[in-house]
């Protein structure tokens, strides 16, 4: 069975560092875009950085210059790099995938959710 498997997050202080990976396991014919989301308590869940399979990134206007998403294609996985990180980044970060198991057979996964809590 396919799925989204996280890993990082944790507590840090403003300023710091934190990474978080996400791969795609089981069978898969492609995958189109992977990214990153986040939802704060009484937030909305929003998009952080996303990669497509050619590299086309696009970032949140909160998080540029601070965090960088990368892509192994190889790995089916993405990387979210979050550097000078603040007590507004807190947050449970959810990992997407979309693409396509299948000819006319899409999919959309989503992982656990890991939580990212910046103390100030």
């Amino acid at each position: 069975q396919e799925q989204l498997v996280e890993s990082g997050g944790g507590l840090v202080q403003a300023g710091g560092s934190l990474r978080l990976s996400c791969a795609v396991s089981g069978s898969i014919r492609s995958i189109d875009v992977m990214g990153w989301y986040r939802q704060a308590p009484g937030k909305q869940r929003e998009l952080v950085a996303s990669v497509t399979n050619i590299g086309t990134t696009k970032l949140a206007d909160s998080v540029k210059g601070r965090f960088t998403i990368s892509r192994d294609n190889a790995k089916n996985a993405v990387s979210l790099q979050m550097n000078s990180l603040k007590p507004e980044d807190t947050a449970v970060y959810y990992c997407n995938a979309q693409g396509w198991k299948g000819f006319y057979l899409p999919f959309n996964y989503w992982g656990q959710g890991t939580q990212v809590t910046v103390s100030s």
